[in-house]
């Protein structure tokens, strides 16, 4: 019962994020370009792929058009799932440091396979490159790049363990297209080449699956 409580109440959320959001016109979206303060609290604009909105004066960059949508009110756009902007502040408040750092680990763990550096994260986040930083690794204790790094060697890894693509390809698929980097970086982190990374693991499997076929005591 309490399962299917849940999935009327997500039905129910989405049903209303539909009926709240309106169709953006040209003169909404010309007001966002040109960061029209006078637009401001006539209506508020939310980026779907970021999770975030705005006021139209915000001065963070322009979202594509096709992944912006628009409110009549900021309680609108919150009742839909968005959170405030740590930039232009449409609620008049200010996002929590651990919900702005969410949107940023979000955002990187669905786009680490693309070049990402500070400013972009900036760009996307909507804050400056030096507080962006300073709180990401003040919330998190390691900053934005040691966590992409991370990412990447975490998907790296997996790609080595499950798949038989060269190095090269695992890296191009992680977002490092300079392969000498990624060995050099990858070394780095874990202790090993990818290339010894994978052949160790792959003695691991061959010894656990000879283990459980032949039995602890074989040979005795």
């Amino acid at each position: 019962m309490s399962l299917l409580r849940g999935i009327i109440a997500l039905e129910v959320k989405a049903m209303n994020r539909i009926e709240d959001e309106e169709q953006m016109t040209e003169e909404q979206w010309q007001a966002i370009l040109q960061n029209n303060v006078a637009y401001n609290d006539i209506f508020f604009y939310a980026v779907k792929t970021t999770g975030i909105f705005c006021r139209p004066s915000c001065k963070s960059k322009a979202p594509n058009r096709e992944n912006a949508c628009v409110f009549q009110n900021a309680e609108q756009a919150l009742a839909a799932g968005f959170r405030p902007c740590k930039r232009c502040k449409p609620t008049g408040e200010r996002l929590p440091d651990k919900e702005w750092v969410a949107v940023m680990t979000e955002y990187i763990d669905h786009n680490y396979m693309v070049p990402l550096t500070l400013e972009t994260l900036a760009e996307v986040c909507h804050g400056s490159p030096y507080h962006l930083h300073r709180t990401f690794k003040k919330v998190t204790g390691i900053t934005p790049v040691d966590y992409i790094q991370q990412k990447r060697i975490a998907k790296a890894s997996e790609y080595l363990l499950t798949t038989e693509q060269a190095v090269a390809e695992i890296a191009l698929r992680v977002g490092l297209p300079n392969t000498s980097y990624f060995i050099t970086l990858y070394k780095k982190k874990t202790g090993y080449t990818p290339t010894q990374f994978r052949q160790l693991n792959k003695q691991k499997v061959t010894l656990a699956s000879d283990f459980i076929l032949e039995g602890p005591n074989h040979g005795e």
